[in-house]
């Protein structure tokens, strides 16, 4: 398929999104690429009068179906750099016969890790602890000042065994944890690597010390995590989001966080962003962090590279 929008052979490409320089440079390098200069990226598209193919965009430009139909006619790609597909109307991007690509599978790592400091931050009681830091309330060594537990011993209950839950499994076996995990069937044995499976979210939630939302945000997810699931908790559990902040109702978490029900809570994502439940900041058992799972040179790095092959394979 050859390119439409570039008389010099590239791949016309509209930039929407801020990205770090070595991507920013790969793109230029790649396509004949144009970059948005305002925080309104579609309208300035939209004000164009150059003839783009693709749109080259992030989570932070939501491409609903309004957005979809309202696209120059030259348009024929979607390339999001992120890996979940929630912030793009698939049905309106198909309907208009868009190609659309993500970036599977090279976050995992990164994103495993983030979940694994969002565990050690929340039972360790990470917030209170820079608080009191930064603060200068810290008056000197106390023997029963902080006292967090520890995660070895303990069950890691992952919901959503997909890529990502296998590679926080394999790094939380490092601290000896047991893992259990719940899918909407029972992996290979060679997956599951020893892991427990549970057929429900409630049976997860009992068996676990610290449960991990792994699944994506689709309408049997979203608002899963509510006040009946958690009331299946075991005592002293700490709840980790690095999946989507829809999954998990704010007012069932921020209640069960208040009255002591769950120990603590480690969040990467929130529903609503960038807006956040006042109830998380008002707590000082919950680590939160602003949606940095891919947060890394090497995860960042390999999601523009993922665009940029599958663009350059597709033209």
């Amino acid at each position: 398929m050859s390119a439409r929008g570039s008389s010099n052979g590239r791949l016309a490409v509209f930039v929407a999104s801020r990205f770090i320089e070595p991507v920013r440079r790969a793109i230029a390098e790649a396509f004949d690429a144009v970059f948005a200069e305002t925080s309104e990226p579609l309208a300035e598209l939209a004000r164009s009068e150059r003839v783009f193919d693709a749109i080259f965009f992030s989570l932070d430009v939501r491409m609903g179906a309004d957005r979809i139909a309202a696209l120059p006619p030259g348009i024929r790609a979607l390339a999001t750099y992120s890996v979940g597909l929630d912030h793009v109307d698939l049905e309106a991007a198909r309907s208009r016969g868009l190609a659309v690509f993500n970036t599977p599978g090279v976050l995992g790592d990164s994103v495993a890790e983030n979940a694994i400091f969002l565990m050690l931050g929340a039972a360790r009681r990470a917030t209170e602890a820079i608080g009191m830091l930064r603060e200068g309330r810290w008056t000197g060594w106390m023997p029963d000042q902080l006292v967090g537990v520890q995660l070895g011993g303990r069950t890691l209950g992952i919901l959503g065994m997909g890529d990502i839950g296998r590679r926080v499994a394999a790094r939380a076996r490092a601290f000896g944890m047991s893992i259990l995990y719940c899918n909407r069937r029972p992996l290979s044995e060679a997956d599951a690597a020893g892991a427990g499976y549970r057929p429900t979210p409630e049976a997860l939630v009992a068996d676990s010390d610290v449960l991990l939302v792994a699944c994506p945000s689709t309408s049997e997810t979203r608002g899963l995590v509510d006040e009946a699931l958690l009331a299946h908790a075991r005592p002293g559990l700490i709840l980790v989001n690095i999946a989507r902040g829809d999954i998990v109702r704010d007012d069932a978490l921020v209640a069960a966080l208040r009255e002591g029900r769950l120990q603590g809570a480690g969040l990467d994502v929130f529903a609503g962003e960038p807006r956040v439940h006042p109830g998380y900041l008002e707590l000082p058992n919950v680590f939160m962090m602003p949606h940095v799972g891919s947060a890394t040179v090497e995860a960042r790095m390999g999601m523009g590279r993922i665009l940029i092959e599958a663009l350059l394979a597709w033209q």
